[in-house]
């Protein structure tokens, strides 16, 4: 027999008595238990319910549908308020909240310290937007301090790029993106490597067994800057190497240092299912066993050439350079299923311009003046995990996420 879905129930009333219950008080075990109890012995449906508690202190808020006598609802809820010494307002209305308006953004602002000031220019620019803040949550207190903005009303594009200016002005990061299900689900997380991944310029330390390393770190900051093209300057730069015996990178790969929060980050993004890949303009032959000890999907980066156990000064192949960047990561996707939207740059220098032009959400990470003005958002900390927040990612979830993989 063919199945019959059962009716759906009738729409609410939207001239529905409704009583608005506002506690506040000292925070303890059973306070919400004693609340609902004390409803209950009359009746009513539960239309709203939101609580926090912030350093001890409760805030809990919720609108009810009285089944039966609104006043004989009042006076218990009023006496239990009383009998746990919490503040108590109770607000006749009727029907339930009005619709949220569509528009609606996660605005991420992170600070070390986050400073009125930063919250004040935040919100303050919001409203002149002509969107509103409906609710806010904290997603990390150290290193650094994120809170997240539950926005609608908002034209997205034109909000980020308000903000953007907020986040110039005052030194905080800011990042905007669509809120709801264009937040959750899958994602692809496209790294570069040198001075976002690593520390290091890796092109570098290999030119310092060449002894030529002053006068590659001077090529890469002019190609870094967009003076150069990255081409041109990588041809230039590993000219120098030619010579040198393959085993030097091995010794290189030794003494390349993750960026603080590095290995964070990637466990934590595997955890939550994301593909993580690394784009390179540096090259294979050390990117790729780093990527292999953190657990990356997706490689890409310059292939050095090699005869009779030295360094030709070659590169075999074509270049990973911006444009090689930005093919990687819509090849990438493209090999995960997911659409652009869903993916995630982070980079430094010009070099990554196209690449997080292109996806979704481009992050600058502790990037040149020219990369920040061009991102989507920017990190000025220095800890890379702190990418997490501005994907809407608590610091609960991330210490999670750590116990799980520690008891893996």
């Amino acid at each position: 027999m063919p199945s019959v879905e059962p009716p759906l129930p009738p729409q609410p009333d939207p001239e529905a008595r409704t009583l608005l219950l506002s506690l506040s008080g000292p925070d303890r075990p059973g306070v919400t238990s004693a609340v609902f109890a004390a409803a209950s012995t009359v009746g009513a449906d539960v239309l709203d319910l939101e609580q926090v508690v912030v350093r001890g202190h409760l805030a809990l808020s919720v609108l009810l549908s009285p089944s039966h006598d609104e006043n004989v609802l009042t006076d218990r809820l009023t006496r239990a308020g009383e009998n746990l010494g919490m503040t108590v307002r109770l607000v006749g209305g009727r029907g339930d909240n009005a619709s949220r308006r569509t528009g609606r953004a996660a605005v991420v602002v992170m600070a070390a310290p986050l400073e009125t000031r930063h919250v004040a220019a935040v919100a303050a620019s919001i409203a002149e937007h002509g969107a509103n803040i409906d609710r806010i949550r904290r997603l990390s207190r150290w290193p650094v301090t994120t809170v997240e903005l539950d926005v609608s009303g908002a034209d997205v594009p034109g909000l980020r790029r308000a903000l953007g200016l907020v986040s110039a002005a005052t030194g905080c990061d800011i990042a905007v993106a669509p809120a709801g299900l264009a937040r959750r689900g899958a994602r692809l997380v496209v790294m570069d490597v040198d001075s976002t991944l690593v520390q290091d310029e890796v092109i570098e330390l290999i030119a310092a067994h060449a002894g030529t390393e002053a006068e590659v770190a001077a090529v890469t900051e002019r190609a870094m800057r967009g003076e150069l093209d990255f081409a041109e300057s990588l041809h230039a730069r590993v000219a120098t190497l030619a010579g040198l015996p393959v085993s030097v990178l091995d010794e290189v790969r030794a003494a390349v240092r993750l960026t603080p929060g590095a290995r964070t980050l990637v466990r934590t993004l595997k955890a939550l299912g994301f593909t993580v890949a690394l784009v390179s303009g540096g090259f294979a032959e050390v990117v790729e066993p780093i990527g292999a000890e953190l657990g990356v999907d997706h490689v890409r980066a310059n292939r050095l050439e090699v005869v009779d156990g030295h360094l030709t000064g070659r590169v075999i192949g074509a270049v990973v350079d911006r444009a090689g960047k930005a093919a990687a990561l819509r090849e990438f996707a493209a090999l995960e299923g997911l659409p652009l939207s869903r993916t995630v740059a982070i980079g430094d220098g010009a070099n990554d311009l196209d690449m997080l032009g292109l996806a979704g959400l481009g992050i600058a990470f502790n990037a040149k003046p020219l990369v920040r003005e061009q991102a989507d958002t920017s990190v000025t900390v220095p800890y890379l995990d702190t990418v997490l927040f501005l994907l809407g990612v608590s610091r609960e979830e991330i210490e999670d996420a750590d116990t799980a993989d520690e008891h893996h």
